[in-house]
């Protein structure tokens, strides 16, 4: 049995938690089967994939049209916000009018604050969605409430009564359930118990599972949503452990909410979801985008795909003792970054950034133009000359070295050394042509020979390694002095070796061994790639390990995309796991029929007013439902408070109310 510190720095040692099927190895949890009209979900059958309609539910045949859009893109489920009698009333015209074109795809009641709405659609949809934030709780406030024992069982017991109606009717009809508890939207009475946190949405939703399984419903699954993917995969991982604990068996739905659009809301979603599958865990998944919902379904269907390759394949390394990650906690080890030892004549300490790095590949072609490599690199040109600047690359890796008697390209590389960016280059081009305090990338077996030895003394060196290796030849790592970093690849697409796996490995055996070096997760993808497969790739692979704070930096190759987009990729994945802030952040809802404002043209809009303020977060809501709530991270908010209506928020407070045809962005650029 694995122990752990009760809590940091306690001399109490508690069995840890288990919370997933294997940390070596991706193996997919086992689940029931839930049917979901007729499609099957659970770990027997295929992930499941789906998205949610934008349009006013009321409007039959507009949304009878978007569903019919959805389907044809390949989704299993379509979720429809229901928020009134009227929508309910329409939800029936909606599924006769799909059956009728022979749309029998299932169906999913969006409910919140209103339980005889959810009883009324449920006589028609195939699944409903409560969120026990407000399914019978009040609006939270973000007050805190003093509880007696006796007030906290009289608020259970008005939940039960709510809450069982719904659960005997969904019995009675054959429907399913997902109880699905949103960071943003947990009630007062949870918060004031466990805080704003991960804790407190699994909580939230247990209570709702009691009841069900009090009534003998088992035909659910849960959710655990949060804007941020840290918060989400704590979440998430809580609540399997406590499913492990409790000897349950419901499937997952997986989603992190209001991502955004275009390649940042892919890379959260990647970085959330991902991470996840990677660990076996869950049976459907939803990419929440600000966009129209059929563009959700092949970022989603990618995803879907590289869980279930992993599993199938059951990527991995062997099987080792995992002591120091901390699965329920964001808790980062840093690497000790470069210090300036004496009698270096170059300054090293910014070849490495203290909130996480990136690496880029140059090529012999882009020294040719100085000028243009360094803006390339988003450094700063004062007459000719470069300076870093917030989202400068920090180092760089040039496979191949200029001729020596190429002063042009010998000069751009000592502007670059000049301003402490790093440039690494493998041992047999230093050898051969060497670099002024370059720093010399080697693998281990170059690190263990007498190679090395034919360099100057004081050399720095980047070990490049796979983490799959064994204790013995990761033990030369003790021994050598003037390690700067290690860069961890495994070959993209390696069909055995897991990448997450291996990375796991070799933090264990760097903390176990006391070494404290910088590690940069580097992936070379192949030619083929496309740019979707690229970020969410990079946000799988790279955002499980980031999230649980293993790694100091990324590097990304691909022969095939432009610099720009690999350098933007590399700072994006960074802020996606809450590590090096370099432009402003959007929580932005994907839309929904509740929305009251065209949120994709708003979005636009105030995205290009604000996109100058590096480490401002902005949140845009379409509706009231998760904006408060969901702003726990944003620092101003843009948010649908009624029909017509815009409400401002600093913070979570609501600071003016603003009619939608008065309303002008410079009203929110001076808050």
């Amino acid at each position: 049995m694995e122990l752990e510190p009760a809590s940091e720095g306690s001399p109490l040692l508690v069995p840890r938690q288990k919370y997933c099927e294997s940390i070596h190895q991706t193996r997919r949890r086992k689940t029931r089967t839930v049917m979901v009209g007729n499609v099957a979900l659970g770990s027997d059958h295929p992930i499941r994939i789906q998205t949610m309609t934008t349009s006013d539910t009321k409007d039959v045949a507009k949304t009878v049209e978007e569903v019919m859009r959805i389907a044809d893109k390949g989704a299993d489920f379509v979720r429809i916000t229901v928020q009134g009698k009227k929508e309910a009333d329409a939800c029936f015209e909606i599924k006769n009018t799909l059956v009728q074109k022979n749309y029998n795809i299932p169906l999913v009641a969006d409910i919140h604050f209103a339980p005889p709405v959810a009883l009324r659609v449920a006589e028609c949809f195939d699944k409903i969605r409560v969120n026990p934030g407000n399914f019978a709780d009040r609006r939270a406030q973000f007050e805190k409430l003093e509880y007696t024992e006796d007030d906290y069982e009289k608020e259970l017991e008005h939940i039960e009564k709510v809450f069982s109606p719904l659960v005997e009717k969904c019995k009675k009809y054959g429907r399913a359930m997902r109880i699905g508890t949103n960071h943003g939207s947990l009630s007062d009475r949870i918060m004031s118990y466990y805080g704003d946190s991960p804790r407190g949405m699994v909580e939230s939703a247990l209570e709702f599972a009691r009841i069900c399984r009090n009534l003998d419903f088992h035909n659910f699954v849960f959710s655990m949503k949060a804007s941020n993917p840290v918060v989400m995969v704590q979440a998430y991982r809580l609540l399997v452990a406590e499913m492990y604990n409790l000897g349950w068996d419901y499937p997952l739905h997986l989603g992190v909410t209001e991502a955004g659009e275009g390649e940042d809301g892919r890379m959260k979603s990647a970085i959330g979801i991902g991470t996840l599958l990677m660990d076996g865990l869950g049976d459907t998944i939803r990419v929440s985008l600000t966009e129209p919902p059929e563009e959700e379904i092949d970022p989603c269907r990618r995803l879907a795909n590289l869980g279930t390759q992993a599993a199938n394949l059951q990527i991995g390394v062997a099987p080792f003792e995992e002591k120091h990650r901390r699965y329920f906690d964001f808790q980062r080890r840093s690497g000790q970054l470069p210090l300036q030892k004496e009698g270096e004549a170059v300054d090293y300490r910014g070849v490495l950034h203290r909130d996480g790095s990136v690496l880029m590949s140059v090529s012999l072609d882009q020294l040719k133009a100085p000028e243009l490599l360094y803006r390339s690199l988003a450094a700063k040109l004062v007459v000719g000359m470069p300076f870093k600047d917030l989202a400068t690359v920090d180092s760089i890796l040039l496979r191949e070295l200029p001729p020596v008697e190429d002063a042009e390209a010998r000069l751009a590389l000592k502007r670059l050394v000049d301003i402490s960016m790093g440039v690494l280059t493998p041992l047999s081009e230093q050898l051969t042509k060497p670099l002024p305090h370059a720093i010399v990338l080697v693998t281990l077996d170059e690190l263990s020979s007498d190679a090395k030895k034919l360099l100057p003394e004081g050399t720095r060196f980047a070990v490049t390694l796979c983490g799959d290796e064994s204790y013995e030849q990761l033990d030369v790592l003790k021994s050598v002095d003037n390690i700067t970093m290690l860069l961890h690849n495994v070959p993209y697409g390696e069909e055995k070796t897991g990448r997450v796996h291996a990375a796991r490995r070799l933090f264990e055996y760097l903390e176990t061994s006391g070494l404290n070096f910088p590690v940069i997760h580097h992936i070379d993808f192949p030619k083929s790639i496309d740019r979707d497969g690229l970020v969410i790739g990079a946000g799988s692979n790279v955002g499980a390990l980031l999230v649980d704070g293993l790694g100091d930096g990324v590097l990304l190759e691909a022969g095939n995309q432009e610099f720009e987009f690999l350098r933007d990729t590399s700072f994006n994945l960074l802020q996606g796991c809450r590590m090096r802030n370099t432009k402003t952040e959007y929580v932005s809802c994907p839309s929904c029929g509740r929305t009251l404002f065209d949120l994709q043209e708003i979005s636009a809009q105030i995205r290009e007013k604000t996109s100058h303020l590096p480490g401002v977060s902005i949140a845009i809501m379409g509706c009231i439902v998760n904006g408060p709530g969901e702003m726990a991270d944003a620092d101003f908010g843009y948010v649908g408070g009624a029909p017509g209506k815009i409400d401002l928020y600093v913070g979570k407070v609501t600071v003016q109310h603003v009619h939608i045809e008065s309303y002008r962005m410079d009203i929110l650029l001076q808050l």
